[in-house]
């Protein structure tokens, strides 16, 4: 896979929610914290977002608002409205348009939110502020435009095979607001990562294959740089030198795959690149604070307590 994909596979789990609302004035809802990223996005009418920190922005038709962290907000036809707590958006719950209802409401807008696991993470992600508005002329005859208008095609008017195009239309969708978001931003970080050609090929080699025994020539020779440039290009781009990046992907793949599936210890090293099952249960407890195996097992709250890889220095880190 690309690294955006990647990493969006990595997070992502169940399927996505959504729904097609139609408000009329006056109406305000606020959406608590949680752990799903969500999204709105303006069909018709206008309304106000309304941040937990900041001044409230206006939203007019073909904008979009994506909190990738589930952070709260408030969705209003006015910033003096009062708002009232949003149910959640039940899953799967897609019914035929009301036209009736849409013809007089000041707003008709698109909801949906991706189920996160709370015990992976990815600086893609963690970097990004805590509400993302993305203005219409963003979106305009691109693919984020494209991705909008299909769903709310399918929303509008469901047929046979709906359950299983909007979700499909949902996670491109969540592409989609990425893509464009990062594309606007100025090249550093992780949008100078994935607007960089030399360092997105070697990191997408390092994602096809993080059990190989990667060095940073190979690395380099992968992204058609030498050594030293490939060094350090990627460790200004992504924040830490590319075999600590390594260990830190095997790892997060290895919880991965600790939580989703049931293969032994020795196969899930195998998968991530360590040579025994002794010396992978070392790294994953000096990372993560817990042995894998009780990893796999513990509730969700003990493992979310857990310290996550990416707060280690770089100094505490080995590949094996």
């Amino acid at each position: 896979m690309d690294v955006l994909s990647d990493v969006i596979a990595s997070v992502r789990t169940g399927r996505p929610h959504s729904s097609r609302t139609a408000e009329r004035a006056p109406w305000g809802a606020w959406f608590h914290a949680s752990s799903a990223a969500g999204f709105h996005v303006m069909l018709a009418g206008s309304s106000w977002l309304l941040p937990e920190e900041g001044e409230p922005v206006r939203l007019g038709v073909g904008d979009v608002v994506f909190a990738a962290r589930g952070s709260a907000h408030g969705l209003a036809d006015s910033p003096s409205t009062p708002l009232t707590a949003s149910e959640p958006i039940v899953l799967n719950e897609i019914r035929p348009t009301d036209p009736e209802a849409e013809a007089h409401a000041s707003a008709v807008m698109l909801c949906g939110a991706y189920r996160m696991d709370g015990t992976r993470s990815h600086p893609l992600l963690d970097e990004l502020p805590p509400i993302i508005h993305l203005p219409a002329r963003l979106g305009r005859g691109a693919p984020l435009r494209g991705a909008i208008d299909l769903l709310a095609a399918e929303m509008e008017r469901p047929g046979p095979g709906t359950d299983a195009v909007v979700p499909a239309l949902l996670d491109t969708l969540l592409l989609f607001i990425l893509r464009a978001w990062y594309e606007e931003q100025p090249r550093t970080g992780w949008a100078g990562v994935l607007g960089d050609p030399e360092i997105s090929a070697a990191l997408r080699a390092l994602h096809d294959d993080p059990a190989r025994p990667w060095t940073v020539e190979e690395l380099g020779r992968a992204a058609g740089l030498s050594r030293a440039a490939f060094a350090r290009r990627f460790t200004a781009l992504v924040g830490r030198p590319p075999l600590a990046y390594l260990t830190w992907w095997r790892l997060t793949t290895a919880a991965r795959l600790l939580r989703d599936g049931d293969a032994p210890l020795a196969a899930v090293a195998g998968q991530v690149g360590y040579g025994s099952e002794y010396a992978f249960a070392n790294a994953f407890k000096r990372e993560y604070g817990i042995a894998p195996g009780r990893y796999r097992t513990a509730p969700t709250s003990i493992v979310e307590s857990a310290p996550s890889p990416m707060s280690r220095s770089d100094s505490e880190r080995s590949v094996s």
